[in-house]
């Protein structure tokens, strides 16, 4: 494959380098380098690299990359590498040792070598295709187990993906849960409040009824009767020539009925005692108000218009002007 390179230089370059006290400086020199077997084998493989259709670079490349260790691994090192983004850039080669600093015997041996191994022909059309289809075959396996290690990736990142989106169903569940406890807990709790308040309504009403009756219970042990009981006026009485005129009684009532209309326009209708609070009247809203009220509410009377206050709450339902009957309706504060 390679011929005898000789060379006769007019004045040795290798003279400086190699001056010494035993060796004169060479006014001229002849150098022949002969290839060794490595070298051959390396040029083989190039060569076939490149033939099998391969860029020189990308083959120079191949065979300096597997220390010659034959095609087979220069083709696997291309597979692996022939997305490298420098893979058609030209190979940077080794500084080589001077020629004048060789081992004579180590050119001796190459020049044995080389009397072996001159005598290769070039391959024939057999020899490529029977190459050709082998590189085909090398190409197509790599393909095929970098196909199978591509799928297995992304199966083990499937697995990984699905196996996050689960932990994080697990923990969006797990939070959900915990704000409906949360809610449910703060929804008793209201409750409970509601009840207590209701509760303290009540009390409140069976007091003052309790204080109404040891108060105005005994008319005549007690000086002062209540304003529903007081004497009627006293009337003059008639002379003699004048007719008798009687003025009007006015009629006493135990009871008084209320309807309240709410703020969705429907209405609660119930019988209350005259000398009962209105602040029974609430109550009783409070209570039967269909899903219960929304927040704290007023009752006003629409003609004559009055909104009644906290004070009035603590006062019946005679004084305030509402026997035997009213019509309250209930506003948002």
């Amino acid at each position: 494959m390679h011929d005898v390179i000789r060379t006769t230089l007019p004045e040795c370059p290798f003279s400086a380098p190699v001056e010494s006290a035993h060796s004169p400086p060479l006014s001229g020199c002849s150098v022949t380098w002969l290839p060794g077997a490595a070298e051959m084998s390396e040029s083989s493989a190039l060569e076939s690299l490149i033939e099998m259709g391969f860029s020189p670079n990308r083959a120079q490349k191949a065979v300096a990359a597997t220390g010659n260790q034959g095609i087979e691994s220069a083709m696997d090192w291309l597979m692996e590498h022939e997305d490298d983004p420098d893979i058609d850039e030209p190979l940077v080669p080794d500084v080589k040792e001077d020629v004048s600093e060789q081992d004579p015997q180590t050119m001796e041996t190459g020049s044995e070598e080389m009397d072996t191994s001159s005598g290769r022909s070039p391959l024939t059309e057999e020899e490529k295709e029977r190459q050709t289809k082998r590189m085909m075959e090398l190409i197509a396996q790599k393909q095929q187990e970098r196909e199978e290690r591509e799928k297995r990736e992304r199966i083990d990142q499937e697995i990984q993906r699905r196996k996050q989106g689960q932990e994080l169903a697990v923990i969006r569940q797990k939070m959900q849960e915990q704000e409906m406890q949360k809610a449910a807990e703060e929804r008793r709790r209201e409750k409970q409040e509601e009840r207590m308040a209701r509760e303290r309504v009540r009390e409140k009403i069976a007091r003052d009824k309790a204080e109404r009756a040891k108060r105005y219970g005994g008319a005549t042990s007690d000086p002062i009767s209540p304003p529903a009981e007081s004497p009627l006026p006293a009337t003059s009485t008639p002379s003699p020539s004048s007719p008798v005129q009687e003025p009007p009684t006015k009629k006493e009532y135990d009871q008084c009925r209320i309807q309240v209309r709410l703020l969705d326009g429907t209405a609660l209708s119930q019988t209350f005692r005259a000398r009962e609070q209105l602040a029974a009247v609430r109550l009783y809203v409070e209570l039967n108000w269909p899903g219960g009220p929304e927040g704290p509410f007023n009752l006003l009377t629409s003609f004559p218009r009055r909104v009644f206050t906290e004070e009035d709450m603590e006062k019946p339902l005679q004084e305030l002007g509402l026997v035997p009957s009213a019509v309250l309706i209930v506003a948002k504060k």
